[in-house]
C-alpha cells in the first residue's frame, strides 16, 4: 500500500501544526506508579509479583516497530507473529497460551469474546504512555483470562496541575513505511485534557513463503493504520474528580489467504475503548472509584466475506480503604456484560459475569503481605472462586525475597462453545495453580532477579486435529520455568540482560507445548555522549514446534539490533534504529515471513 504524496504531505503538517504555535518547558519524568499489581495506584518499588513497567522513552525509542515487537524484548515474553504487523499476532506470557492474557486499555478488557483474540495490530505505540506487565495467574484480581497474566495499556493523558504541553513524530522506514503522530495535554483550573492522533501507511513485505501451502500467495502485503485517543477530567473538589476517557483504532492490513481466495486479501480491523470514572474521596481513609466502560473489537475479513464483532459492557465500584499508613483494602464489585456476533450466526449471543472481590496490602517492618480474593458468577457455568496470596521479606535494605501462589481461569469464548464452524457447549473452564519464588538487588545503580515459577493448568483447551479442529479439554498441563534479569546504570552507560528458561509440557503427551521456545535471551547496552546516544541489543530465541505433536519444527534464531538518538534541544530529537542488522532469515511460526533487516528514522518533537 504506498502512501499517497498528499495524503504524506497531510500528515507532515499535521505532525508539525501543533509545536509551531505552543511553547513549554519540558514536565519531568515522575516516579512510576503502577495500578495493575493490586488494583490501586501505589509505587513500582511497592508492588508485588512480578511486574515490569514499558516506559514513554522506551517506546519512543522502539522506531516502527508495533506494540508486540516492543513487548517480545520483555522479560518472560514470547510472540507469534502471522506475517507481519498488520497481521493476527499473539502474546504469551511465561509459555500459557495467547489467550490466557488479559489485555486491558486504560483497565477495561479487551480480549474478544467471539475468539479470545487481542487485536494488537490495531494499536498503535504512538497513543500510549506506558504497559504494565504482570505475570503468573492473576484471575484473584481480574477475573477470566489472566491465567497467564496481565497486561495494561496505559494511553496518555492530561495529569494534575501540568502545564500545556504538545509532541510530534514523523518517521520513514523500510517497506515503504511512513508513520506520523501528534497530541497535547495539561491540566488547569481543575480540569485535565489529552488528545492523541496518529498514522501509519507501509508498502509491507510478503507475509508468506511456500511452506505455507494452504495461504502461500506471491504479493506484498501492506497496511494503513489510524488511532485516536484522548481523555478529559474535572476536578470539582479536592478528592473529587470526573473524567472520561477514549481510544479508537483502526487499520486496513493486506495478509496471505491462497489462490482461492478474493485477491487482494485484505481485512480491517478495529479497537475501541471508553470509559466514564468517578474518583471520590469520602474521608481520609476511605476514596470510592465508579466506573463504567465500553469496549468494542471488530473483524471484517473481505477474503473470506466473515465479520466477527465483541461489545464488552462493565460496571465496577471499588472503595480503598487506608486503614494505617501500611495497611490498605480495596473492595470491589463489578458487571461484565458480553454480547458477540458473527455474520455466519452464533448460537448464544450473550453472557453475564457478576464478580465481587477484595485486595488487602499490609506491611510490618520488613515484611510484606498481599492477600486477594474474587468470586466470578459466570453465566452457564455458575460461581468459579480464586485467590492469591504473596509474600515479601527486606533482608536488607537491598535485598528482598518473597513467595506468591495464586489460582486462575479461563472461561470458553464464545465461538468454541456455540460456533460457527466447529463447536463443544460441552466445554470446562480451564484452570490453573501458579506458585513462584523470586529474590531480588538493587543498589547503586545495580539490579539482580532471579524468579522461578510453575503453573499447572487443567483442562487445557486445544482442537483436535484428528477430529476437524473440535475444541476439547485435555486434562492436564505444566508450565516451569526461570526468569533470570540484570541491570547496570554508571553515569553515562546503561546495561540489561534478561535470561528466560521454560518447559511447558502437555502432561498428557508429554510433548512440548506448540510455539513455545525453552530458552530465550536479551542482552542490551547502551552509551551517551553529550546529546548523541548509541545502544546495540542481541536477541536469541530457541527453536519451538508448530504443531501438538512437535514433528514440524520452527528453528532457533539471534537476532543483533542497533538504536541511536540526537537530541538537537531539550524540544528537537531524532531516534533511529536499525532491526536485525545482520538480515536473519527466520520465522516463529511455520510458512510466515519476518521483515528481515529494517530500519526506522524517527523525528521527535516536544513543546
Amino acid at each position: 500500500m504506498p502512501l499517497h504524496p498528499l495524503r504524506r504531505a497531510i500528515a507532515v503538517a499535521f505532525c508539525i501544526s501543533p509545536l509551531s504555535v505552543f511553547a513549554q518547558n519540558a514536565v519531568p519524568q515522575l516516579d512510576d506508579i503502577v495500578v495493575t499489581a493490586s488494583r490501586a495506584p501505589q509505587a513500582l518499588d511497592d508492588a508485588m509479583g512480578d511486574i515490569t513497567v514499558v516506559g514513554r522513552e522506551e517506546l519512543q525509542r522502539a522506531g516502527g516497530d508495533s506494540v508486540a515487537e516492543i513487548l517480545s524484548r520483555q522479560p518472560g515474553v514470547q510472540i507469534t507473529n502471522s506475517g507481519g504487523p498488520q497481521t493476527l499476532t499473539g502474546i504469551m506470557l511465561r509459555g500459557a497460551n495467547t489467550d490466557h492474557t488479559l489485555v486491558m486499555v486504560d483497565g477495561m478488557r479487551i480480549n474478544s469474546s467471539f475468539n479470545d483474540s487481542v487485536h494488537w495490530n490495531a494499536i498503535d505505540p504512538a497513543a500510549i504512555e506506558r504497559i504494565e506487565i504482570l505475570r503468573g495467574a492473576a484471575s484473584s484480581l481480574y477475573g477470566s483470562d489472566a491465567i497467564g497474566g496481565v497486561i495494561n495499556i496505559i494511553t496518555r493523558k492530561g495529569e494534575q496541575d501540568r502545564p500545556f504541553s504538545a509532541w510530534g513524530n514523523m518517521g520513514f522506514g523500510s517497506h515503504e513505511t511512513f508513520k506520523s503522530s501528534t497530541g497535547f495535554s495539561g491540566a488547569a483550573a481543575g480540569w485535565d485534557y489529552s488528545i492523541s492522533a496518529s498514522m501509519a501507511d507501509s508498502g509491507g513485505y510478503e507475509a508468506t513463503n511456500p511452506d505455507n501451502i494452504n495461504s502461500y500467495y506471491k504479493d506484498k502485503d501492506g497496511y494503513n493504520q489510524h488511532s485516536l485517543a484522548g481523555s478529559l477530567g474535572y476536578r470539582w473538589a479536592e478528592g473529587q474528580h470526573l473524567g472520561l476517557s477514549f481510544y479508537n483504532s483502526y487499520i486496513n492490513g493486506d495478509y496471505d489467504a491462497g489462490d482461492w481466495a478474493s485477491q487482494p486479501s485484505y481485512a480491517l480491523t478495529r479497537q475501541q475503548a471508553y470509559s466514564l470514572t468517578s474518583t471520590n474521596t469520602i474521608t481520609a481513609k476511605w476514596q470510592s472509584v465508579l466506573r463504567l466502560g465500553l469496549s468494542k473489537e471488530s473483524y471484517d475479513d473481505r477474503a473470506w466475506d466473515s465479520v466477527s464483532t465483541s461489545l464488552q459492557r462493565s460496571y465496577s465500584w471499588q472503595n480503598n480503604f487506608q486503614l494505617t499508613d501500611n495497611h490498605k483494602i480495596a473492595a470491589y464489585v463489578e458487571r461484565l456484560e458480553e454480547r458477540p456476533t458473527n455474520n455466519d450466526g452464533i448460537e448464544v449471543t450473550q453472557r453475564n459475569t457478576n464478580s465481587v472481590g477484595a485486595v488487602y496490602n499490609g506491611r510490618f517492618g520488613r515484611h510484606s503481605l498481599q492477600a486477594s480474593l474474587r468470586n466470578d458468577n459466570v453465566s452457564g457455568y455458575g460461581n468459579e472462586v480464586t485467590g492469591g496470596l504473596g509474600y515479601d521479606l527486606a533482608i536488607t535494605d537491598a535485598w528482598t525475597v518473597g513467595i506468591a501462589g495464586s489460582t486462575g481461569f479461563k472461561t470458553p469464548n464464545m465461538r468454541d462453545l456455540y460456533g460457527p464452524w466447529v463447536a463443544n457447549p460441552d466445554l470446562k473452564p480451564e484452570k490453573s495453580r501458579n506458585f513462584e519464588a523470586h529474590a531480588r538487588y538493587q543498589k547503586d545503580g545495580l539490579n539482580l532477579g532471579a524468579t522461578i515459577y510453575q503453573n499447572k493448568i487443567r483442562d487445557l483447551i486445544i482442537g483436535n486435529p484428528a477430529n476437524a479442529w473440535l475444541p476439547e479439554n485435555i486434562n492436564r498441563a505444566t508450565i516451569r520455568g526461570a526468569t533470570l534479569t540484570a541491570g547496570y546504570e554508571w553515569e553515562n552507560t546503561t546495561l540489561r540482560g534478561t535470561a528466560d528458561f521454560m518447559r511447558p509440557r502437555n502432561d498428557e503427551t508429554g510433548k512440548r507445548l506448540q510455539r513455545r521456545a525453552q530458552q530465550q535471551y536479551l542482552i542490551a547496552a547502551e552509551q551517551r555522549y553529550n546529546d548523541l546516544r548509541v545502544g546495540a541489543e542481541y536477541q536469541f530465541t530457541g527453536h519451538s514446534y508448530d504443531d501438538a505433536a512437535n514433528n514440524v519444527r520452527v528453528g532457533g534464531y539471534s537476532l543483533v539490533n542497533l538504536t541511536a538518538g540526537y537530541d538537537f534541544s531539550s524540544n528537537v530529537a531524532v531516534q533511529v534504529r536499525w532491526n536485525n542488522i545482520l538480515d536473519k532469515d527466520y520465522n516463529n511460526l511455520y510458512g510466515y515471513e519476518t521483515p528481515g533487516s529494517n530500519f526506522f528514522i524517527n523525528l521527535s518533537v516536544r513543546m
